[in-house]
């Protein structure tokens, strides 16, 4: 009997979420960071392209975000010298480590949810 109580007394425990899965969702879930990670997976990209690329976002959102990304340690600002003077984003090593999750995560979607989003390619 004793080993059936404790089963019971497991069973009851309350569910602790993983403290790191949940900044990671906290952070990329955050509307706009994931999909412009996933946009750079292709390679780099100026900021015209990244807001041709993903629907829906404003100018000064794409401008915080990809602060909010770089300062992250996630994508890097490079500005090339002209004329004319061009910048582009491009993913870091942290960004880059990413790419197994995010390609997982795209694939896991295409098969179970519905299509919307992005533009088709």
């Amino acid at each position: 009997m004793g080993g059936m109580a404790r089963e019971r007394d497991t069973a009851h425990e309350p569910r602790v979420c993983d403290a790191a899965l949940s900044r990671a969702f906290e952070f990329l879930g955050k509307r706009w960071n994931g999909v412009l990670l996933g946009t750079l997976l292709e390679g780099p990209a100026g900021f015209s392209e990244l807001r041709r690329s993903v629907v829906g976002i404003s100018d000064s959102v794409l401008s915080d975000r990809l602060v909010e990304l770089t300062k992250a340690g996630l994508v890097q600002r490079m500005v090339r010298e002209g004329p004319p003077v061009t910048v582009d984003y491009r993913l870091t090593p942290a960004g880059e480590a990413l790419l197994p999750a995010l390609r997982e995560l795209g694939s896991w979607a295409a098969d179970n949810l519905p299509p919307g989003g992005c533009r088709s390619r």
